[in-house]
């Protein structure tokens, strides 16, 4: 740690002072090269990025990726010079570049000033890609044009010489045959250099572009764009990883995935786009040509699969014979679709148990929940998202069995907005803490008491894989006038009570924290800043 600390602090100041690097660049062995761009990420430093990527002397560069807790996303200007040098290192025969990714490199939309999210690094992307293509033919035509210009200056030089010089003895005959031998001479040579070039340019055709790998966000506005980069050919070959969709048709949806190579695309995010069942049943079949395919989500996708309307058996049928062939399905979002009572036959059909399941305003019924809680997929989950469905005295019973199954390896699990009071909560504590690998569980939006909270928490932290709870606002904490079991919309929008200390629960939690001899466990109410994969 002592030697990477040190590096970092070297690699800061060397690349701090952009007027020297004419100076260091030469000189810097290939293995430091990722520690300066590391640095120059960090300091914002965009002239440094630049120099280092157009003679990055791997053939391999990773940029993005998971980001360290506090650890910013890199600035816009850094990006953007990034890109510029990747085309600027076609030409630079020091650069051995073949594999970009920038998987992950995106910033959340909105999240700083200065950062770069999905949607806009998708259009620098895209925008990369085609004028890469659009340079490559540029240049072709230019060298050709300059060549053609030499050419003609070199004639008229010599035909200028010829006639104006009188002191050239002999025939005309013997001059006419003179140029003549040069004529050939010059045609035999540009015909070999002509070849030549052709050769070349073959060989440069035969090398495989460079591959740019990341994950594209598509929206109405931006979607030609996009497809136009998909198809473009030439130097640079966008590769994508996961593939997120808004307000898009199923048409245009299928088209991208035209695109796309069988290979490499793992998740598919459709959020906003008027798929209706029909629209999904198309999806699925064409989603079954990627392999690696593990992650399938659908929000606000205007599914309403409910069997009194006519021909929702056989729509529900061609669903469920799509799922089926996703065969390397590990996680399926589902976002408010009106599936009640359904869940049964969309997830019986799945070939392999889920790792991943995400419900969230489903309206699940307790049909829905018995079936889960005996499913195959229940001892496997690894993440659960139950939000937002209302759950009672009838589904209780399922609840706690499936908490029961997953105990084993159940990491993530959201209650929030259940209409989970005190009398509910209660008895689904001590299945909570049987979850020996739990590290993380949102109640937010529930109508739970000081009381209620504190047994919450004691519970937790008895867990020793604990590490971040998101607790809601208790009821005493609100101003009078809540209804006795307030919904999670009454309670978003219901003011708190200005008069009581609102660090008083944060304080007493806390406490009873440090009363259990547990320090490492995050308690936070702030429900827009939570972030579930924090307890990693």
């Amino acid at each position: 740690m002592m030697a990477l600390s040190l590096l970092s602090l070297c690699a800061k100041e060397v690349v701090g002072d952009h007027s020297l690097s004419t100076h260091w660049l030469r000189w810097v062995p290939r293995e430091l090269y990722g520690p300066l761009l590391e640095a120059s990420f960090a300091g914002c430093k965009p002239l440094a990025v630049g120099e280092l990527v157009q003679k990055w002397p791997e053939r391999r560069l990773r940029v993005g990726g998971r980001r360290k807790p506090g650890q910013r996303p890199p600035c816009r200007l850094c990006v953007q010079a990034l890109l510029l040098a990747v085309v600027r290192g076609l030409s630079d025969q020091r650069c051995a570049l073949r594999v970009l990714d920038l998987c992950g490199l995106q910033g959340d939309e909105g999240q700083t000033v200065d950062s770069m999210g999905g949607w806009s690094l998708t259009i620098a992307l895209c925008t990369m890609v085609v004028q890469a293509r659009a340079g490559e033919r540029k240049t072709f035509c230019t060298l050709e044009r300059e060549k053609d210009v030499k050419r003609e200056r070199g004639q008229r030089k010599r035909v200028k010489e010829a006639n104006g010089d009188k002191s050239i003895e002999g025939s005309a005959g013997l001059f006419r045959e003179a140029d003549l031998m040069k004529g050939v001479r010059r045609r035999m040579e540009t015909e070999r250099r002509r070849q030549s070039v052709g050769t070349e340019g073959d060989e440069k055709e035969s090398h495989s572009p460079l591959q740019v790998r990341a994950d594209i966000f598509v929206n109405a506005r931006s979607w030609e764009r996009v497809r136009a980069a998909l198809s473009a050919g030439g130097p640079l070959e966008l590769q994508c990883r996961y593939l997120h969709v808004e307000e898009v048709s199923m048409s245009s949806i299928g088209t991208l995935l035209d695109f796309l190579p069988p290979r490499g695309l793992l998740g598919v995010d459709v959020r906003y786009s008027n798929l209706g069942v029909a629209g999904l049943a198309q999806l699925l079949p064409r989603l079954a040509a990627f392999p690696d395919l593990s992650s399938l989500c659908l929000h606000y996708c205007n599914l309403d699969l409910r069997r009194d309307r006519p021909g929702q058996e056989a729509a529900l049928r061609d669903l469920s014979r799509g799922l089926a062939q996703l065969r390397g399905l590990q996680r399926l979002s589902l976002t408010a679709l009106r599936l009640p009572g359904q869940l049964r036959v969309l997830l019986s059909s799945l070939p392999q148990p889920l790792e991943v399941l995400e419900l969230p305003y489903l309206s699940l019924s307790a049909a829905d929940l018995a079936y889960l809680s005996c499913s195959r997929h229940a001892s496997s989950l690894q993440r659960l998202d139950l939000s937002e469905n209302r759950l009672n005295a009838d589904t209780l019973p399922s609840v706690r069995r499936l908490l029961s199954q997953a105990s084993g390896s159940l990491r993530h699990l959201s209650l929030s907005g259940c209409g989970l009071s005190d009398d509910l909560l209660g008895p689904l504590l001590p299945s909570l803490g049987c979850c020996s690998s739990l590290r993380s569980l949102a109640l937010a939006l529930n109508p739970l008491s000081t009381a209620g909270l504190v047994k919450a928490v004691r519970t937790v932290a008895r867990v020793p894989s604990m590490r971040q709870l998101l607790y809601p606002n208790p009821l005493e904490d609100y101003q009078p006038g809540l209804p006795e079991l307030p919904s999670s919309a009454q309670l978003l929008d219901w003011p708190l009570d200005e008069s009581t200390d609102i660090h008083a629960t944060s304080s007493l939690l806390n406490k009873v924290l440090q009363d259990c001899g547990r320090s490492d466990i995050v308690l936070t109410c702030d429900l827009l800043n939570y972030d579930q994969d924090l307890a990693e």
